[in-house]
């Protein structure tokens, strides 16, 4: 170890030694919307328009008919196993379905390359915050696991009306932190020194929302 390392590390528990209590976080930021429905879903979709999502909405009637659309040239899609078969068009053959386990560890789990090769991947959302734009998905059954999210080239997600809040609080409230938690606040995009957008480089490039009345 270095003689400088050595220092520093000597010097935190010297500092430590009388075990000090950390101050209590002053938690005075707001933790409960006062916002309308109305208006947190008019939030919500303004921010994904400016982040560049496409939003759409739909019914249990017309959810089908509506994903049918957006997956438009698609050859093949995957979707996570417990999504509901009603939301997604009938099969044809011109276009099919791709169910995914979501566990490694068994059957019907696709390969990385095989996400690769698919057009589309369609899944549901867990909580999405209006303040941020943030969708966040908890690896439920009918969200799938992350890698399905991320590999694909297009993401058709939906997002329910009643799971539409204001705040990050309000969000965090509803998710699970036993699984995993994948965050989406718009298309995957980065910016060089010249401030040049790219889409698509650590996700995928087309992200659909349809609001599900």
């Amino acid at each position: 170890m270095s003689t400088a390392k050595e220092d520093i590390l000597g010097r935190i528990r010297s500092s430590l030694s009388d075990h000090p209590s950390p101050p209590e976080p002053i938690r005075n930021y707001r933790r409960t919307s006062k916002l309308s429905k109305e208006a947190t879903l008019e939030m919500l979709v303004d921010r994904l328009i400016d982040y560049k999502a496409n939003v759409f909405y739909a019914t249990e009637e017309t959810i089908a008919h509506r994903i049918d659309e957006l997956l438009q040239d698609a050859s093949r899609y995957v979707v996570p196993v417990g999504i509901k078969e009603s939301w997604l068009p009938e099969d044809t053959a011109r276009r099919s379905r791709i169910f995914d386990a979501g566990n490694l560890k068994k059957a019907g789990t696709l390969s990385t390359r095989e996400l690769d090769s698919v057009n589309a991947v369609v899944t549901n959302s867990t909580v999405s915050c209006a303040e941020t734009g943030t969708i966040f998905l908890n690896t439920n059954s009918d969200e799938g696991r992350r890698a399905i999210t991320l590999v694909p080239d297009h993401h058709i997600c939906v997002v329910k009306e009643d799971t539409i809040v204001e705040l990050i609080p309000e969000a965090f409230e509803r998710i699970d932190y036993k699984r995993p938690v994948t965050m989406i606040s718009g298309p995957s995009a980065t910016s060089d020194i010249e401030l040049i957008r790219v889409e698509g480089v650590h996700g995928p490039r087309t992200l659909d929302v349809i609001i599900l009345q």
